[in-house]
């Protein structure tokens, strides 16, 4: 099993209008609500691959009730705990510019947080552990950190999707596969790269710090995957990029659910970055016939 962590998710409640004036009333051609978070968006990937799964995190109030309804409406699995504070609502305004208003996120307490590691002994030898997305803002900044070996004590494997000094402090725990794109390597080592010989070179001493596979998505451009014996590249599908949301939780969920089921890094990374490519190529996160139309454009290479 494969279980995905979103522990500050919100509502979406996306609202579609030809113009914005500020300071009238305005009113929308459309609107609809969807379950929002990067944990979220991986389930959404695994069920397109038929891989089992259950989204865990915080919900609360009734924002949190039409998030677990909407995820209800898509065939996601989920269990999680409810708080006592409300689930934040996300507010996104498609008019001739898109605006976004993000809820900063409720209050969990650590009553509420005990109640969440203790799902964690619902683990098995085998299952997966994808952590991403911001925490809420009373929650510990190393809330991630803390959930590692009660993951590991059970024989389960880890993945947190994030960046930065948060990446590095888990790199000594060995996570399963880490996915900086170019831009936020360079970042993490204070640097910029004049070549993907150079950005290569960079990527290894993450591999040497501990991740056992690293995934560096280059948008257009392609991606490489490092693991601990060589070093692969595949290019960019061709196609029009629309949306960039989601397209990095697609390429984490891809590459997690083909190793899940193959063990196989070189698979995963292939359909990681078709999962990447479909959703760029879509206004949501991408669906099975989607990602099976760019699948047979993905050609990984050696090098």
């Amino acid at each position: 099993m494969i279980y995905t962590v979103t522990v500050n998710p919100a509502l979406d409640y996306v609202m579609q209008l030809k113009e914005v004036k500020a300071g009238e009333v305005n009113r929308t051609n459309n609107y609809t609500f969807l379950a929002g978070g990067k944990g979220i968006n991986v389930s959404q990937i695994l069920n397109q691959l038929d891989v089992e799964n259950t989204a865990w995190g915080f919900v609360g109030g009734f924002t949190g009730e039409e998030l677990i309804r909407q995820l209800n409406k898509k065939n996601i699995a989920s269990n999680f705990v409810k708080i006592s504070d409300v689930t934040r609502v996300n507010v996104k305004i498609h008019a001739e510019k898109e605006t976004e208003i993000n809820g900063a996120g409720p209050e969990i307490s650590s009553q509420e947080i005990a109640a969440f590691k203790a799902r964690l002994d619902d683990l098995e030898a085998g299952d997966i552990v994808v952590m991403s997305g911001s925490l809420s803002a009373n929650m510990p900044e190393n809330f991630y950190q803390e959930l590692i070996p009660l993951i590991q004590d059970k024989g389960a494997e880890f993945v947190v999707d994030t960046t930065g000094q948060a990446l590095f402090d888990t790199l000594k725990s060995k996570p399963l596969v880490i996915k900086p794109n170019h831009h936020e390597l360079a970042d993490m080592f204070h640097t910029s790269f004049s070549s993907d010989e150079e950005m290569l070179e960079y990527a290894k001493k993450l591999l040497a710090m501990g991740a056992q596979n690293v995934m560096i998505s280059m948008a257009g451009a392609g991606g490489y995957l490092l693991t601990q014996d060589a070093i692969y590249h595949a290019k960019g599908a061709v196609g029009t990029a629309v949306n960039s949301v989601g397209a990095g939780d697609s390429m984490v969920a891809g590459f997690v659910g083909t190793y899940f089921k193959t063990k196989d890094p070189v698979e995963s990374f292939k359909m990681g970055m078709a999962c990447g490519a479909a959703t760029a190529f879509t206004t949501d996160i991408a669906v099975k016939s989607q990602i099976d139309a760019v699948l047979p454009q993905i050609h990984v290479e050696k090098i």
